[in-house]
């Protein structure tokens, strides 16, 4: 079969596109035949090795994919060929990836695509979506009622953590560029704030009298200085980008009011709450209510230069490779 797949680590131009032996699955595992895989930051950091975790090499590359079901495992339950499904959690921990013509699903990280659901728009909402459903219900725990902070509301993570919070009944302070005003308030959001202004916090402030229950900031600069000081009194931070960073986190003011900061990579997540987050979406494929801001699609055999797209910030959108030229 033909695959993206590196024999090291390190620099997108390892990144080879060639035949592979086809992958044999196991009695809990579903084989799938491939469509689309989406391109993520978090397989740039597993190619490079700047996020280490257990793999074989030659190693196929990618998470995502929406794709047919080709066989069934005699416990892989639920699943029949010519199922079209998606999967969000492959390439890491041992697991091969999706950047392939056909991929081996555990069944328990494997959902049905909802009919009528475009490919390409779900494996790029795959990623970013799930994460945000995680860093605001398992991780943020909000409610209907609160507010939350979402700082980077213009972007792939952002704007479906808009949609969602909106959709569970929470007050919404989004946090873009300007040039993102109208299209982050189309998703619902009640307040959008410049993050180039002067005074954004003190526009955040000004919307939320009361303090924000749940900050979200999907950017990854991570100030939790000027974060903190937003919260309400129990409130939380939910820290998910930005891998380098070092912040000053200002312990005082956060734990005389009972705040804290919570942080978490979707890669930890347990099947259990990946499925929860993937029925959440579904919901609101199936509804029409998520979609993604912008796809750019390029045949697999263009692996590396996604990759190296994404290594230089040039990236405005989602990546997305399409198995089939």
């Amino acid at each position: 079969m033909r695959a993206a797949y590196i024999t090291q680590l390190g620099s997108p131009g390892l990144i080879r596109h060639g035949e592979l032996p086809p992958p044999v699955p196991g009695p809990h595992d579903v084989l799938v035949d491939v469509e689309v895989s989406a391109v993520n930051h978090v397989d740039t950091f597993v190619r490079s090795g700047a996020w280490r975790t257990p793999l074989e090499f030659p190693f196929v590359i990618g998470r995502d994919l929406v794709g047919t079901v080709a066989a069934a495992g005699p416990a892989a339950t639920g699943f029949r060929p010519g199922d079209r499904v998606w999967c969000n959690s492959l390439g890491h921990d041992g697991r091969q990836g999706a950047a392939a013509e056909q991929a081996v699903v555990p069944a328990d990280r494997l959902y049905h695509l909802p009919d009528g659901v475009d490919p390409v728009d779900a494996v790029a909402l795959a990623h970013p979506a799930a994460t945000a459903h995680l860093a605001l219900f398992t991780h943020g725990r909000l409610r209907a009622g609160e507010t939350v902070a979402v700082l980077g509301a213009g972007g792939n993570v952002g704007s479906a953590a808009v949609v969602m919070a909106v959709r569970a009944g929470a007050r919404v302070i989004a946090v873009a560029s300007g040039r993102d005003e109208p299209y982050v308030r189309s998703l619902g959001a009640d307040h959008v704030v410049d993050y180039r202004s002067d005074d954004a916090a003190g526009q955040i402030r000004a919307a939320a009298p009361h303090g924000v229950d749940v900050h979200v900031d999907t950017s990854g600069r991570n100030d939790l200085d000027t974060a903190v000081d937003l919260l309400a009194s129990r409130g939380r931070i939910v820290v998910l980008a930005g891998l380098r960073t070092r912040p000053v986190l200002p312990v005082g003011p956060l734990y005389l009011m009972d705040r804290s900061v919570h942080g978490f990579a979707i890669s930890h997540a347990d099947t259990a709450q990946l499925a929860d987050a993937a029925r959440g979406i579904n919901g609101l494929l199936a509804a029409g209510r998520l979609r993604p801001r912008a796809t750019e699609v390029l045949p697999l055999s263009d692996a590396a230069e996604a990759h190296r797209r994404l290594d230089e910030g040039k990236v405005h959108g989602k990546l997305v490779l399409r198995v089939h030229d």
